[in-house]
């Protein structure tokens, strides 16, 4: 569906250690790049294995301060819903915000399990489990 989401982040060292910790609890690794030219400081992460889809967080290239948009949110796909607590969780205990508890959501699916917060710069996530997704992934 897509390439690559990126974010802006004021504190990328900060702000990575949160995604780094969060993110894992998904199995998605931090990428390394060795490249000079892929412009201000970040930071990036994938599924191991895969070079697509990407999720990064990075200094903005105009040069503004980066802010959290109102109305976007990001959502990760999880293997489980033991994934997707996990992932809540760690995201709390690292400086993020609840949002909406690990729970059923019926009015998005039958099968839809999900759970809301924002990281410690305001963006809001998602970590959601749903059968359907896990099959269309294999």
């Amino acid at each position: 569906m897509y390439s690559h989401i990126q974010i802006g982040a004021r504190d990328v060292p900060a702000l990575a250690v949160f995604y780094d910790a969060v993110l894992a609890t998904l199995g998605l690794v931090r990428i390394v790049h060795d490249d000079e030219d892929s412009g201000p400081a970040g930071a990036g992460w994938q599924r191991p294995g895969l070079y697509w889809p990407q999720f990064y967080i990075q200094t903005p290239i105009n040069g503004l301060p980066a802010t959290w948009g109102n109305g976007v949110q990001v959502s990760f796909a999880a293997p489980s819903i033991e994934q997707v607590e996990a992932a809540w969780l760690t995201a709390l205990r690292l400086g993020g915000t609840d949002e909406g508890a690990p729970g059923k959501r019926p009015q998005y699916g039958d099968d839809y399990y999900g759970a809301y917060c924002r990281d410690p710069e305001g963006n809001k996530l998602c970590f959601v489990f749903a059968r359907s997704m896990a099959t269309q992934q294999k």
